[in-house]
């Protein structure tokens, strides 16, 4: 179990990939931000400056391994209102932190970047939009649809239904771009280009 949560550490895990690959999650941010609190301090202390003495860390980090995990720590429970905007980098960071950073005093500086930042997503969970959409009656019935299927088929079926739906629609755009370049075009060099001249009669 997580500590400080009712939540197995499979669970954990699966919220942070979840970030990881779309940026979206459906707990509160409150229970996200002690997972990847945790996570932190986990990533943090398979480096082995975490096994150095006191004087080896600070020649190596400049500051002592503890001091370098709260500084951070308290960076992202410094969020109270909401997820930073680089929350999804956040994440696919802590998934690979060793194979990215090797050394910790690379790690440290990416995380440090990805916290000390101010700007925050003002909606991206799925219980946070449904919260806002509770306000319209007529999303009423699409509120339940959606928390049923999040509690009975897991996040992976709506995450992967709503995946295909972004795809679906970036196609729709791309797609889109290229008849109206198409046009412009047609525009630009106009129908004299397309058509064929007329044969030349040799007098």
């Amino acid at each position: 179990m997580v500590p400080g949560l009712d939540l197995p550490e499979e669970e954990a895990r699966r919220v942070i990939e979840t970030i990881a690959s779309s940026g979206t999650f459906w707990i509160e941010w409150d229970q996200v931000k002690t997972i990847l609190s945790v996570k932190l301090k986990q990533v943090l202390s398979d480096y082995p400056e975490a096994k150095m003495t006191t004087e080896e860390q600070s020649a190596s980090l400049g500051e002592t391994h503890q001091e370098l995990v709260t500084r951070l720590d308290e960076a992202l429970l410094s969020f109270d209102e909401g997820p930073p905007f680089t929350l999804q980098r956040l994440c696919e960071i802590l998934l690979s932190a060793q194979s990215i950073y090797p050394k910790l005093s690379k790690l440290a500086l990416a995380l440090e970047k990805n916290l000390l930042v101010t700007s925050m997503l003002t909606s991206c969970s799925n219980q946070q939009m449904m919260i806002q959409e509770s306000e319209n009656p007529e999303k009423a019935g699409e509120e339940v649809k959606m928390q049923s299927s999040l509690e009975q088929d897991g996040i992976d079926v709506v995450m992967g239904d709503r995946d295909v739906t972004v795809a679906a629609m970036e196609e729709a755009d791309v797609e889109e771009g290229i008849s109206a370049d198409m046009d412009t075009f047609g525009e630009i060099v106009g129908p004299s280009e397309t058509s064929s001249p007329p044969p030349i009669t040799p007098s």
